[in-house]
């Protein structure tokens, strides 16, 4: 597989946590590959390292060790205040508790990242454009409290594709929705995946919502499992 091709490279990971007197290694020797435009769920049980996984793939901690590679930038070994540029050029974050401003409207939420990015410049018709590519044309001025559930998970993901990310990082994206909204939300995720090509990382438990990605990649003891290969 061509450097071009890979958006997310990991070799080696490992993440070490003291707690008192013990060392946890939450991450132990991880390496895994994801391809442009792929759908992979990273999934494992309770204490597996999978949650550390993510926040490293999402540039919120560094690994103790290792390598990460984000679509062709080594990122694993920058400070904090380029780790925290890369989270806003490179990555869209879409999380289970939505984390909205309640507030601000809808239009507002989705422009933040671009406020943050320092654009001035057609911002408010780019965030404009997200919440209409996500099916929110008539919410743009609601505020949170005026949504559903399913709608501010909708916005959240307008947030997070406003910047055109290499990657939209999911972490349990329907675990706060009845069935049918969480229905709604996997299939817009897969909708903008095969019109937008961008590759979307969700972290899940829920064996359902795995099986809607074109790949798992399963996480035990700080170990990637079966790494499977992109066909």
């Amino acid at each position: 597989m061509s450097d071009n091709e890979v958006v997310i490279r990991a070799i080696n990971l490992t993440k070490t946590y003291r707690m008192g007197e013990m060392e946890v290694n939450a991450l132990n020797g991880a390496s895994l590959e994801i391809r442009r435009g792929e759908v992979v769920a990273i999934t494992g049980p309770s204490g597996s390292g999978k949650s550390t996984m993510m926040n490293c793939l999402g540039c919120l901690d560094r690994p103790t060790s290792g390598e990460y590679y984000l679509d062709g930038e080594l990122v694993s070994s920058l400070n904090d205040d380029q780790l925290a540029t890369v989270r806003n050029r490179k990555i869209g974050f879409v999380f289970q508790s939505f984390n909205l401003l309640s507030r601000t409207t809808a239009l507002a939420n989705v422009e933040l990242p671009l406020r943050y990015g320092g654009v001035t410049q057609g911002r408010t018709d780019r965030a404009r454009q997200a919440l209409v590519a996500v099916g929110l044309a008539n919410r743009i001025h609601h505020r949170p409290t005026e949504l559903s559930g399913g709608q501010q998970q909708r916005v959240a993901i307008a947030r997070a594709l406003v910047n055109d990310p290499a990657m939209l990082l999911a972490d349990e994206p329907t675990g706060n929705l009845d069935s049918h909204s969480g229905k709604e939300i996997m299939e817009l995720i897969l909708t903008l995946n095969k019109e937008r090509g961008t590759t979307v990382v969700i972290v899940t438990h829920d064996p359902a919502i795995a099986a809607q990605t074109q790949r798992t990649i399963r996480i035990k003891d700080g170990k990637v499992l079966e790494p499977e290969a992109a066909s």
